[in-house]
């Protein structure tokens, strides 16, 4: 099946390559710049090899992306597994060359019961998505500081953070970007939920990352979820004033955001809001019921389209 088999040995700060049958190992940085030189000097291998390597608290995941984008046929090996096989060949001594050789062995003489790894895209998505948001506030923080009284000795420094933060979010927004791609079906689940006047590109990805069960629930968790169901306030006889509270973290202010669009639209939300205001509704207790709105119809569409391509799938 394959003709050249790789072991990896990966650690917080680097990895060694080990190719079978080849004497030399190789290191490089646990970084974009290690990962482009090793793709660049195996690439020859990496064309019809296996690559392997051990999970390692996470550190082993981004070069296993990296291989992914660049169509290398990866296994991400339990530990265990490969900790036994390697004591098997009577190997003791333990040093990062001979682990990356012993997973090279392992490539080849598992092949054929050895699963590619398979990316868990809702899983890179969430991690993207908060490092964005995470990105996002440290830039307001900056902003917040250059523009108060007698920073003006710092303007430079409050700049070169604030233009390092701009390009750390737009290389964030380029990988979301890449995985959407690499990614049809959440591609068309995006599409779906822009189709709900006030959700665009930001609220679709954030939505998809922070409330991955949205089109899998019904109107009445979607809504707890979102921290946007009227809780009963009761005591005996007395009925209490039902609010909002809890939820999911960062979805009410996105769907704030979203509200705030479509009240001023002149669509069908739109009119929805204005007629509840003209009731007599706070404006603020009348964003909540179009933010409520708004997500109970994502869900519903998101719902249909998912139902609609299962029964596609299976005829």
């Amino acid at each position: 099946m394959y003709q050249n088999f790789i072991g990896i040995d990966i650690s917080k700060y680097d990895f060694s390559v080990a190719v079978l049958g080849e004497k030399k190992t190789t290191r490089y940085t646990n970084d974009t710049d290690g990962f482009n030189a090793f793709v660049s000097s195996y690439q020859d291998q990496l064309k019809n090899g296996l690559v392997v390597l051990e999970t390692t608290g996470g550190y082993e995941l981004s070069l296993i992306y990296y291989l992914q984008q660049h169509q290398c046929a990866v296994h991400r090996a339990n530990a265990r597994n490969v900790k036994y096989f390697i004591r098997s060949l009577g190997t003791l001594a333990k040093t990062d060359a001979i682990d990356a050789l012993g997973l090279a062995l392992y490539a080849k003489e598992r092949q054929a019961t050895l699963e590619l790894y398979k990316a868990n895209s809702q899983e890179k998505l969430l991690k993207l998505v908060q490092r964005r948001i995470d990105l996002n506030q440290m830039l307001v923080q900056e902003k917040n500081r250059r523009q108060a009284p007698h920073q003006h000795v710092l303007k430079k420094s409050f700049d070169a953070v604030i233009k390092m933060l701009n390009a750390q979010i737009k290389e964030i927004e380029n990988e979301i970007e890449v995985l959407f791609k690499a990614d049809p079906l959440l591609a068309e689940k995006k599409k779906v939920l822009k189709e709900v006047n006030g959700i665009g590109d930001i609220v679709s990805i954030q939505l998809l990352a922070l409330l991955p069960e949205i089109g899998t629930i019904d109107r009445k968790k979607i809504a707890n979820l979102g921290g946007l169901a009227p809780l009963a306030n009761d005591s005996g006889k007395r009925a209490g004033y039902r609010s909002t509270r809890g939820g999911r973290p960062g979805i009410k202010s996105l769907l704030f955001m979203a509200a705030l669009t479509a009240a001023r639209s002149q669509s069908y939300l739109g009119e929805f809001y204005n007629r509840l205001v003209k009731a007599g509704k706070k404006k603020m207790v009348a964003l909540t019921a179009l933010m409520r709105k708004i997500l109970v119809i994502a869900n519903a569409k998101l719902r249909d389209f998912l139902h609609a391509k299962l029964i596609s799938q299976h005829g």
